[in-house]
């Protein structure tokens, strides 16, 4: 079990992300197929990034128990795109959460 725990934490991160997101109507709740798009060019331009990393030395995937082994390609493991699909969505549900209090505060 301890070999999946990053996995576990990262996917429950998510979940809290979906349950903000509709709570607050802020990301896929506003506008899904915007969303949508915007999160996959997002999650596509770092996995970019992790390769050219890989490609050229910089990046390599360390090891430790808590992480599962299973890889997408080498030195890529699978937590890597799960994290970065967190991080994209996290970035735009505060992007959008701090618009709206902005908004909220400029009209009160």
């Amino acid at each position: 079990m301890l070999g999946f725990a990053y996995l576990l934490a990262l996917l429950v991160s998510l979940t809290g992300m979906v349950v903000l997101d509709r709570r607050f109507g802020l990301f896929f709740w506003r506008a899904p197929r915007a969303a949508a798009v915007v999160l996959t060019v997002g999650v596509l331009f770092f996995l970019a990034w992790d390769l050219i990393g890989i490609a050229t030395g910089i990046f390599y995937r360390g090891e430790t128990a808590f992480m599962t082994g299973l890889q997408v390609a080498p030195e890529l493991p699978v937590e890597e795109v799960l994290f970065l699909t967190f991080l994209c969505y996290l970035f735009m549900n505060a992007l959008q959460g701090a618009r709206m209090l902005l908004e909220w505060r400029r009209t009160a």
